[in-house]
């Protein structure tokens, strides 16, 4: 008979050798618990489906704890269900900051919560460190875009932060220089007037409540309450108020020692999204390989009016954050970009590589952004080429009409998507093609053909603010909405995936405005 403390040293060899396979099994199966930022078919629905097409369930709240656009989430029930049993068995957690603090992107912008509100409900993060240690906490943060939320002053958008004309002047007021420059400062008094001295004053203090917030979650980072956090500048250029913000973060980044678990970057709709799929590709123990491959020799210099850095400071920011790294020389995975202004006989030969690349099997996200041209006639020219050519069925991922970093990261947590599925066994083809085909659908279908549609019906009308409709317009529209998108999903869906067919649509404009659609689609395979 061994001696005992030997028996004892053998069995905690076999437990820890058991154990670390079972865990790991564990970590891969087990749920993902996200708090999105808002219901919002971007940051809510899809993060889901990026679940679906891994095999791995993304949990999040009830849609009634999420609120819907003007109406602001519930983040003192969110602490609840984050309370909940059902949350105990997560292993990752992607937390949208502004949803737990303020209720989500549009509440972030308001006077309303105060720093004090935030700082509670952000304690939620450490509880979860205390109640699960070996669970990861990934949280994502808005650092406050220039405009308040521009809505028409007419029903209960009357009421609210900034109406109309108000947060136009606002905006133009937030984007001079910080302090303005002497050729601005004549306009500038004229804005401050123009605002009102009451007004300015609250637009300041939540841009200093948000900057605080920022702040303390930085020292969250530090104290590894949170694992990794993004913090992302929404919809901001190279001038404004958010300048000085921007540089005191890096500066407490840099203080505190956290460059290797906080980026800062343009960028905001797509971090649900990312973080997710960077909790996918943990799961199967894979760190994605990333090749980028532009329409231009210079398309990386190419930088969004509403973005303060190059598409490439984005892009390689994004590649990180989903867990990835840039290798252009051993890629397991390729990022082909499409530039605005690319010309005819660069996307010509842009096309061609793009075809070659899918012929030899590879994984490809492609990436459109040449809606940045003001114009849809280009993307929907080289969408239908795609289509017709047979690229788009055999693409990893779809994406375009949206900032830079929110194309490119939608494209990107596909493909990641995708590629840990296949790494795991358990990845889900319909659940794939049915998000590729959503986002041609919208992406493509909707921003090019259907929207203008819907704008022109309104303005016959006689409404010519398309940003929040009174329900009356809203149901005449959303109906219109639908019969219009079933018309182009019929034609869409047999060029991309013609042995598949549509087994349930449901299509809605899910905050009664024209700037967004949500198209909850299931598709399956056609009978012999």
């Amino acid at each position: 008979m061994l001696p005992a403390g030997v028996r004892i040293a053998i069995t905690a060899i076999v437990v820890a050798f058991c154990a670390t396979p079972l865990l790991a099994l564990a970590r891969t199966s087990a749920p993902i618990v996200l708090v999105p930022l808002d219901d919002r078919p971007v940051t809510r629905q899809l993060p889901m489906l990026l679940g679906a097409i891994a095999g791995r369930t993304v949990l999040e709240p009830p849609l009634s704890m999420l609120g819907n656009y003007l109406q602001f989430g519930q983040p003192d029930a969110i602490v609840g269900w984050l309370n909940g049993e059902s949350r105990a068995r997560a292993s990752e957690y992607v937390v949208s900051s502004d949803m737990l603090a303020y209720g989500g992107l549009v509440a972030s912008r308001v006077p309303g919560a105060t720093y004090t509100d935030a700082y509670f409900r952000l304690n939620e993060l450490a509880a979860i460190r205390r109640r699960e240690p070996h669970a990861r906490i990934d949280a994502f943060a808005t650092i406050m875009r220039l405009a308040p939320t521009g809505i028409p002053a007419i029903g209960a958008a009357s009421k609210f932060f900034a109406s109309f004309p108000a947060w136009k002047y606002v905006q133009q007021y937030a984007d001079l220089h910080d302090p303005p420059t002497a050729a601005e400062e004549a306009l500038a008094q004229r804005l401050r007037a123009n605002i009102g001295a009451p007004l300015l004053a609250e637009y300041v203090d939540t841009r200093a409540r948000d900057y605080g917030v920022d702040v303390r979650l930085l020292q969250m980072t530090a104290a590894n309450k949170i694992d990794r956090l993004a913090l992302r500048q929404d919809d901001a250029g190279p001038v404004g108020l958010h300048v000085r913000e921007v540089a005191g973060l890096r500066e407490e980044v840099a203080q505190l020692g956290l460059a290797d678990r906080v980026s800062i970057a343009p960028g905001a709709d797509e971090m649900g999204m990312v973080l997710v799929a960077a909790a996918l590709a943990r799961g199967a123990g894979w760190t994605p390989r990333v090749a980028v491959v532009y329409s231009t020799l210079l398309g990386a210099d190419y930088q969004d009016p509403l973005e303060f850095a190059p598409i490439s400071a984005a892009i390689d920011d994004l590649i990180a954050s989903c867990g990835g790294v840039r290798d252009d020389a051993r890629p397991d995975l390729w990022l082909y970009v499409r530039v605005p202004f690319t010309g005819a006989s660069l996307d010509d030969a842009f096309f061609t590589s793009l075809q070659d690349a899918t012929d030899a099997g590879q994984s490809v996200a492609f990436a459109d952004l040449s809606f940045l041209e003001n114009t849809y006639t280009s993307q929907a020219a080289f969408a239908q080429r795609l289509l017709a050519g047979g690229v788009a069925s055999r693409l990893d991922a779809y994406s375009s009409w949206n900032t830079n970093a929110n194309t490119v990261g939608t494209a990107l947590a596909e493909a990641v998507a995708a590629g840990a599925g296949r790494r795991t066994g358990s990845y889900n083809l319909l659940a794939h093609r049915a998000f590729t085909f959503d986002r041609i659908l919208d992406d493509v279908a909707f921003h090019t053909v259907v929207r203008p549609d819907l704008n022109a019906t309104l303005d016959a009308l006689g409404i010519t603010d398309h940003t929040y409709l009174l329900p009356d317009a809203a149901a005449q529209i959303a109906q219109r909405n639908r019969a219009l998108l079933w018309q182009q999903a019929e034609a869409i869906l047999p060029q991309l995936y013609p042995n598949d067919h549509i087994a349930a649509m449901q299509i809605t404009l899910p905050w009664n405005r024209t700037f967004e659609t949500q198209i909850d689609v299931a598709l399956a395979p056609n009978l012999p």
